[in-house]
């Protein structure tokens, strides 16, 4: 796993943030620390592989657990990404490389070898890329359908913001099961926590990809206990359901680095609880919302219960 005490080699434009304390965490998001034979089989495929994740590079409190089962999130497109969100430890500055052509293949092969029936593929931004990256994911969608016809996709993408908007095309018409974009956080948050981005466009990202293919599963989350309040949180949700997401995740905000944006409090389970009866009640299909929620984690049993969700609300089941 990366070094996660080192945010000057990293993240070398938080390097003259003043640090920002980390409190303790309390008892519900402590973790196990990673081990055992699944961890270890799994890494090895990653490394077999020439393969990033995720998992590894954002410091997931997940890892051992998904890992330990064989489930790993493949992160595309390189291991240092073009933004520098406040919230998040992949590596930021200029990408050193182009975009790896054998990627996609070396994908499809890892995800073969872990036996997976459901795979999330995400990226860092690229922003030095005139598409973003788009016929990359396509390419790499196409190559996991390829070599395991049987295994469903999610792919959590970035904005694409500075491209063509006709990019998002070629990653819709690649037939994803399930096209996630992270709105991240409040948009009030959006100038210190997502500085890069521009919180409409993404919802604008999620609703066009509805209207590209009104079929495919839409999937958003944030994270909360960054500053943000209860009512910001349900606008959030409501603006969501406007835009056709189907999925809604919400977890709790940790912070990598003392140079990171500072934990502001840590949200009880109870609070969790209540934003997911909420979540439910506005409409969305699949919600799932606990300290330790991430995107992919449990992504696998959560496409199962949404399908059956959207075949229930069909009168399919």
């Amino acid at each position: 796993m990366r070094d996660l005490k080192i945010p000057d080699q990293r993240h070398p434009e938080k390097a003259r943030r003043a640090d920002n304390p980390q409190p303790k965490k309390p008892s519900w998001i402590r973790v196990k620390a990673p081990g055992g034979q699944g961890y270890a089989d799994t890494a090895r495929i990653m490394r077999e592989n020439k393969l990033v994740t995720v998992c590894e590079e954002a410091g997931c409190p997940n890892v051992g657990e998904c890992w330990s089962q064989g489930h790993a999130t493949m992160m595309i497109m390189g291991e240092v990404c073009t933004r520098a969100c406040t919230f998040c430890n992949i590596a930021t500055g200029k990408p050193p490389d182009a975009l790896d052509v054998f990627e996609p293949g070396r994908v499809a092969d890892a995800v073969a070898k872990l036996g997976l029936k459901h795979v999330v593929i995400t990226s860092v931004d690229r922003d030095d890329i005139e598409d973003g990256g788009a016929d990359h994911f396509a390419q790499t969608i196409r190559a996991v359908r390829h070599r395991s016809p049987d295994t469903t996709i999610e792919i959590l993408t970035p904005d694409f913001i500075r491209c063509d908007p006709s990019v998002l095309e070629v990653v819709v018409e690649a037939r994803p099961d399930v096209f996630n974009h992270n709105l991240e956080t409040v948009p009030g948050l959006y100038p210190e926590v997502r500085p890069g981005a521009r919180y409409f466009h993404s919802l604008r990202l999620l609703q066009r990809v509805k209207e590209l293919d009104p079929s495919m599963f839409t999937k958003s989350g944030i994270m909360v206990g960054l500053g943000e309040d209860r009512q910001a949180v349900l606008q959030v949700m409501e603006d969501m359901r406007v835009a056709g997401v189907d999925f809604l995740t919400i977890g709790q905000y940790l912070q990598p680095t003392p140079k990171h944006h500072a934990v502001d409090r840590f949200v009880h389970p109870d609070e969790f609880a209540a934003y997911e009866k909420s979540a439910y009640g506005k409409g969305f299909l699949m919600v799932s919302a606990s300290p330790l929620t991430r995107s992919s984690y449990h992504a696998g049993d959560d496409f199962v219960r949404l399908r059956d969700a959207r075949h229930r609300k069909l009168g399919l089941a």
